[in-house]
């Protein structure tokens, strides 16, 4: 079964998850960072992580390796094409892709 989602998004998840991201809230910390991204995509890690603390994300840092790596999986998918889609965007996907992990 083929997924919707890339490489590069799988090693996001995966790498989120060993960060301490739990599963359920995965689709969510990954719509907050694309939000944030979109909001201005130069900005650097210690912006990233204000602005994903202004948003509710307090106990979780974001390393440099993570931003960049989500900053090339949203590229991969488009970046500008997320601004058109729901809020919810990522959660279907994401649960195609882990229930064929797990299922």
């Amino acid at each position: 079964m083929e997924y919707d989602l890339n490489q590069l998004t799988r090693n996001l998840i995966e790498r989120l998850e060993k960060m301490g991201v739990e599963k359920s809230i995965v689709p969510g910390f990954i719509r907050s960072l694309a939000n944030t991204i979109l909001f201005n995509p130069d900005m650097n890690l210690l912006q990233a992580n204000k602005r994903l603390h202004w948003l509710g994300w307090d106990g979780f840092e974001l390393d440099y390796h993570t931003l960049q790596l989500a900053i090339a999986c949203f590229e991969s998918d488009g970046l500008r094409s997320l601004e058109d889609k729901p809020a919810r965007w990522f959660e279907a996907n994401f649960k195609e892709y882990d229930s064929g992990v797990n299922g």
